[in-house]
């Protein structure tokens, strides 16, 4: 969706979505000169309306958890390609692994 049927759905002003980007909280795709958002897009003003309407987080606020949110996708991705190459392992490969993960879980705090 462009960014004026964006505002409309979320009922924001453009302002609000403007300062947004500007912050990083949104990043939408750029094209040919006009902004397009996607769900995900929809997903994140959802979590900031609802951080700063209802939760009543300031920016500092809303810059911590969108940060935090980010850094986890990212840790998502690394595990799924990390566990992708673990199955592309010879099976004792990954009998050795799965027994260190076994350990390192026996002596957790």
């Amino acid at each position: 969706m462009d960014d004026v049927e964006f505002r409309r759905f979320l009922r924001i002003d453009v302002t609000e979505l403007n300062f947004w980007i500007e912050e990083g909280w949104l990043v939408p795709d750029a094209v040919e000169e006009r902004l397009r958002f996607h769900d995900s897009d929809v997903a994140r003003a959802r979590l900031i309306l609802d951080l700063t309407r209802k939760m009543g987080l300031n920016e500092a606020g809303v810059d911590v958890v969108m940060d935090l949110i980010d850094q986890l996708h990212g840790l998502r991705g690394t595990m799924r390609r990390l566990l992708t190459a673990i199955g592309q392992q010879e099976q004792e490969v990954q009998q050795r692994l799965l027994s260190a993960l076994a350990d390192l879980e026996r002596y957790r705090d």
